[in-house]
C-alpha cells in the first residue's frame, strides 16, 4: 500500500485553509520591512504605515461593496463572528435565530450565550441544505435580537439566498449577520446588496495570510466591543493593526477580483471532474447538498458502506488531504451538524467526506486523486 512518505500529496482541503499566493507573500514581506511602524503613531513612519492601512481598507471595501468606514479589522473569521454576535445583541437576554448546522464559531458562541439566559431558535433547512423561507413568518420577531446565517457552508458549500430573510429582518428592525468566511474570495459578495447588518470574512480562505480578517458593519449601527484597550478601529476593536497582514489580505482579494470569472470557471470544472470520476470509478456515492446553489470548489460526498475515520486515515496514507467536515470541529466523533440538519440517513452521515479544490490544483492532479480515492474506497469495501 502507498504511504504519504512515498506518494506526492494532493491537497484537496482548501476550505480548511489555503496557501498564501506568492504575490501576497511578496506584498507582506515588503510591508513587514517598510511599514513596520505603529499606524497610530504621530510621526512620519507611523503615517506611512497608516497610509498602507487605509489604502488596504479602501480596496477591501470597494471589492466587497462597502464603505471603508464599515470595515473593522480583526484576527480572523472566528473573531469577526464573535464580535458581531456579542456586539449586536443587547444586555438583556432575548432570542437569537440561526440555521441548524452553523459553523462552530457561530454555534458555540450562541451556546455560550444560551448558558447566560439567551434563547436559541434554529431555522430548518431542506434536504439540499437551503433555508425554507416559509418559516420566516413564524419567527418570534418580538423577542428576536439577532439573526445569524452562514452565507456559504464550509462543509457542503451550499449557498443561501439571504434576500427574503434580510427583507423581513429590515421590516422588524432585527440585525442580520452573515458568516461569509467561505464565500468571500470564492464567489462575488456585495455587502450592501446582501442587505445584511454585518458580514464576517477571513483572509486565509482566499489565499491570504492567517491571523487577519474583517467584520463589515453597516454605517451607523452600534456595536458593543467585547475586548478593550485602545482606540483602534474607531474603538470597536482595539489592538495595534497588523499592517503587513492587512495589506496581504487586500492583495489576495484584489487578485480574486481580477481573476474572478476565470477562477470560478476553473474551480467548477475541477470540482465537477472530481465528482464525475468518483461517480464512475467507485459507485455508489451520494453527493450532499444543492448541486445548483453551491461554491464552485466544494464537493461533499458520501461512500455508503464505509466509516468516516478509517476512510480519512486511508486517504491520508494515499496522499489525499481532505476533511470529514469543519476543521474547527475536528476531533469530534459526532456527525457533521450540517448533514444532520439536512436529515441525511445514517449511512450517509457515517461516510461523508469534504473535498475542496483550489487554484493550485490542475486536471492531472484531479485525475490522480480520483484514482487514489477510488482505490481506497474499493479496497475498503472489499475488506468488509
Amino acid at each position: 500500500m502507498s504511504t504519504a512518505a512515498s506518494t506526492s500529496p494532493i491537497y484537496l482541503d482548501h476550505n480548511a485553509t489555503t496557501q498564501p499566493s506568492p504575490e501576497v507573500i511578496e506584498v507582506m514581506s515588503s510591508h513587514f520591512a517598510d511599514s513596520f511602524a505603529n499606524p497610530g503613531s504621530r510621526h512620519a513612519p507611523g503615517g506611512a504605515a497608516r497610509k498602507v492601512l487605509e489604502r488596504s481598507r479602501e480596496s477591501i471595501a470597494g471589492i466587497l461593496g462597502a464603505d471603508p468606514r464599515e470595515v473593522i479589522f480583526t484576527s480572523g473569521g472566528t473573531e469577526s463572528i464573535n464580535l458581531a454576535i456579542r456586539g449586536l445583541i443587547g444586555a438583556t437576554p432575548g432570542t437569537i435565530a440561526l440555521t441548524a448546522g452553523e459553523h462552530p464559531a457561530t454555534m458555540e458562541t450562541c451556546r455560550d450565550l444560551q448558558r447566560l439566559g439567551w434563547t436559541l431558535h434554529e431555522l430548518d433547512v431542506d434536504s439540499q441544505g437551503r433555508m425554507i423561507p416559509e418559516q420566516f413568518a413564524t419567527l418570534p420577531w418580538a423577542d428576536l435580537q439577532l439573526v445569524t446565517v452562514i452565507l456559504a457552508h464550509n462543509e457542503t458549500g451550499v449557498v443561501q439566498d439571504l434576500r427574503p430573510l434580510a427583507e423581513m429582518c429590515r421590516e422588524h428592525r432585527v440585525p442580520l449577520h452573515t458568516d461569509a468566511v467561505q464565500a468571500v474570495g470564492k464567489i462575488p459578495v456585495d455587502f450592501h446588496s446582501l442587505d445584511v447588518t454585518a458580514l464576517s470574512i477571513g483572509a486565509h480562505k482566499f489565499y491570504g495570510p492567517r491571523g487577519i480578517g474583517a467584520l463589515l458593519l453597516r454605517e451607523g449601527r452600534r456595536l458593543r466591543p467585547w475586548i478593550f484597550g485602545g482606540h483602534q478601529e474607531a474603538e470597536r476593536r482595539p489592538g495595534t493593526e497588523p499592517v503587513a497582514l492587512i495589506a496581504g489580505m487586500a492583495k489576495a482579494l484584489e487578485m480574486f477580483q481580477a481573476e474572478q470569472s476565470a477562477r470560478i470557471d476553473t474551480l467548477s470544472r475541477l470540482r465537477d471532474r472530481l465528482q464525475r470520476g468518483l461517480e464512475e470509478q467507485c459507485p455508489p456515492v451520494v453527493v450532499n447538498g444543492s448541486l445548483e446553489h453551491r461554491l464552485p470548489n466544494t464537493l461533499n460526498i458520501a461512500f455508503p458502506g464505509l466509516e468516516g475515520d478509517p476512510l480519512l486515515i486511508s486517504l491520508d496514507l494515499e496522499g489525499i488531504a481532505c476533511s470529514l467536515g469543519s476543521t474547527c470541529a475536528s476531533g469530534s466523533s459526532e456527525p457533521a451538524a450540517a448533514l444532520v440538519a439536512m436529515n441525511c440517513p445514517q449511512e450517509v452521515l457515517d461516510c461523508s467526506v469534504r473535498f475542496s479544490v483550489g487554484i493550485t490544483n490542475d486536471e492531472a492532479e484531479i485525475d490522480e486523486a480520483v484514482r487514489r480515492i477510488s482505490r481506497v474506497v474499493n479496497r475498503l469495501r472489499g475488506d468488509q
